[in-house]
């Protein structure tokens, strides 16, 4: 019984100073001497928060009002920001997000790594709206509505957003959430469709529609309609991921260009790409010219993906390896490579978290090499990118922490030093943090 009491939630909202921003952007104060993680708060300002969640460590809350404000908060563009969980930073004005992400990296590096780079590069930062070209939507049919929500959920997670546009998403879908729902609240299956994904290239957009029930012959009609009215692709998922498959058109194809390099590369709607087409150009010209590879050098792409990387290399380089563990990435690396003229190329599939060294390609030895692992990081790997002979290596990081742990290995195992790093925005107004560091051989 005094545990109940020691973690009921009060029902007055308490006041709270808020220090600091937590890794997932929510603020971060002290209540009666006790952590309490506030949605909406930013540090230097005294808050009212209503408590969602109590344990023996922290409280979690709500914000609720701002007593004392910070001069970095603006009134969030989205009317839906207090509901919404899509986005964690928008009262927060951009330019300090960037100095928030800036200082994850900082703090990362210097605490879980115990490295510092010689130089911090300029934060990579693009137009922050309308940039997300995939998303995944939870779609839910609520009977108190009468119709089918779109959209992402809500701050506690529990229920779908109510929202009737998205700022940040591509414009192909920005202002499409209510056609969206209007089109799932038709079908048969209105209750059993849990998930729609988005994907746009350059030039045309698809969804993704996960349904737990068979489809009738009528419901693709009205999906094949939509289609042709909305141009954008319908595919559907009636299970796996292995089970999506194309409705209408007959053909399609999503594509995106790096104008840099004079490519373009074709994708699937659920293959890996980065999320944000502008940043992810910026990135890639980043990458190529701290890298720097020469005419005459061989240069080692690990995670490679569909080739978003690679190919722009092999536009510099006199040879490019491209690896990766997913086949159907690979298969689209080879067809980009192809589509795009490129014969000094390679690619195979290859579980990177196992020692891969026994390859044929790897005995040939390289000069530079690009990773861009999964959050998890790349340390199993490391020790196979020090034996190859590279003299010069990017990391391209999701996860500042993995990050600043397999740079503290390169540095002090491998011999490596950390010349330069700094934050990319690859998704504005989330707590989101991508990077990019560049190491050189001591």
């Amino acid at each position: 019984m005094s545990r109940r009491r020691r973690r009921k939630l009060p029902a007055e909202p308490v006041l709270a100073e808020i220090r600091d921003l937590a890794h997932d952007g929510r603020g971060v104060g002290r209540v009666e001497d006790k952590a309490v993680f506030v949605h909406g708060a930013l540090p230097g300002e005294t808050v009212r928060a209503r408590l969602t969640g109590r344990n023996r460590r922290f409280d979690e809350g709500i914000c609720q009002e701002v007593v004392s404000a910070s001069p970095e908060r603006i009134e969030p563009a989205c009317p839906w920001f207090e509901q919404c969980g899509g986005c964690a930073l928008q009262h927060l004005e951009h330019s300090a997000q960037l100095r928030f992400k800036h200082k994850r990296l900082v703090d990362n590096l210097a605490r879980i790594g115990e490295v510092a780079p010689e130089r911090w590069l300029e934060p990579l930062s693009v137009e922050p709206w309308q940039y997300r070209r995939r998303s995944r939507l939870s779609a839910r049919y609520v009977a108190g509505k009468g119709r089918v929500l779109v959209g992402f959920r809500e701050k506690q997670g529990r229920y779908v957003a109510d929202v009737g546009h998205c700022r940040v998403l591509h414009p192909d879908f920005s202002d499409r959430l209510e056609s969206l729902s209007t089109l799932i609240g038709s079908l048969s299956v209105a209750d059993a469709v849990p998930q729609i994904e988005t994907a746009s290239g350059d030039d045309g957009s698809a969804i993704v529609i996960r349904h737990l029930n068979p489809l009738t012959a009528e419901d693709l009609i009205i999906l094949k309609r939509w289609s042709e009215e909305e141009k954008i692709a319908v595919y559907l998922q009636p299970k796996g991921p292995d089970t999506v498959h194309r409705l209408w058109p007959q053909q399609h194809q999503l594509a995106y260009r790096l104008p840099s390099f004079g490519l373009e590369l074709s994708f699937h709607p659920q293959h890996f790409v980065q999320v944000n087409a502008a940043a992810n150009q910026r990135l890639v010209e980043l990458a190529v010219e701290l890298l720097a590879p020469q005419s005459d050098e061989r240069v080692l792409d690990l995670f490679c993906g569909l080739g978003n990387f690679s190919l722009a290399l092999a536009r510099r380089a006199g040879w490019v390896m491209g690896v990766e563990g997913a086949p159907e990435l690979i298969a689209a690396a080879r067809a980009n490579a192809e589509g795009n003229g490129l014969d000094n190329v390679e690619f195979d599939v290859a579980d990177l978290t196992t020692d891969v060294s026994a390859r044929p390609w790897y005995r040939r030895g390289f000069d530079a090499a690009l990773i861009d692992p999964p959050r998890s990081g790349a340390l199993e790997v490391l020790p196979m990118v020090a034996g190859s002979g590279v003299r010069r290596l990017v990391y391209v990081s999701c996860n500042p922490a993995t990050l600043a742990r397999d740079a503290s290995a390169l540095v002090r195992e491998h011999g490596f030093r950390l010349d330069c790093a700094g934050i990319v925005d690859m998704f504005p107004h989330t707590a989101h943090v991508e990077s990019i560091a560049f190491f050189v051989r001591s």
